[in-house]
């Protein structure tokens, strides 16, 4: 059975879109990674969240723009969304809700992971208790504002398990379990 892990590039200031949202701070750290090339074909299906399905794309103005992992990866994709556009595209399905985005998402995905992209649907699936597991990618590079990684108003207390922590010249990768 598929299961639902959020892989996120990060600063190490705890940000993963700088202020409204941009994504070009991500370019310059985009590199080798051998944790990232072992991921990739373990994934799939994506769960997207509405605003990073439309959003800014640390690819734009390339080949790979608009492409998941730059084009590294394809395959069915759920986007969470209350407004799903009149026009079809081609590989995605909109879905309303989260309960429905999960279950499509893994019925699809099989025994791979669904792939979350999004801190908002990140956040709703810790809430709901789905996800299982986390994969962080910390660039070096300090934002000081934009989109938390995670955002929980009043704070909470999430505990999580390290699977594993691996280099790479571009990113610490830091692997860790939701314990229950």
């Amino acid at each position: 059975m598929a299961k639902m892990l959020y892989s996120v590039t990060m600063s190490l200031d705890g940000f993963i879109a700088g202020h409204g949202g941009d994504m070009s701070w991500l370019t310059e750290h985009i590199g080798p990674n051998p944790t990232v090339a072992e991921f990739i074909p373990q994934i799939g299906a994506l769960l997207v969240g509405n605003r990073t399905f439309g959003g800014d794309d640390p690819h734009r103005g390339t080949e790979k723009e608009g492409k998941p992992f730059g084009g590294g990866w394809s395959g069915p994709q759920f986007i969470l969304t209350h407004n799903a556009p009149a026009t079809a595209v081609p590989g995605v399905t909109f879905v309303g809700d989260l309960d429905s985005g999960v279950t499509a998402a893994k019925a699809a995905a099989g025994d791979k992971y669904v792939n979350i992209l999004g801190a908002e649907v990140a956040r709703q699936c810790l809430e709901a208790g789905v996800l299982d597991e986390l994969l962080v990618f910390i660039a070096p590079v300090l934002l000081g504002d934009g989109v938390r990684l995670f955002d929980h108003p009043g704070g909470t207390n999430i505990k999580l398990e390290r699977l594993s922590l691996t280099h790479a010249p571009s990113a610490t990768n830091l692997w860790l379990r939701v314990v229950s």
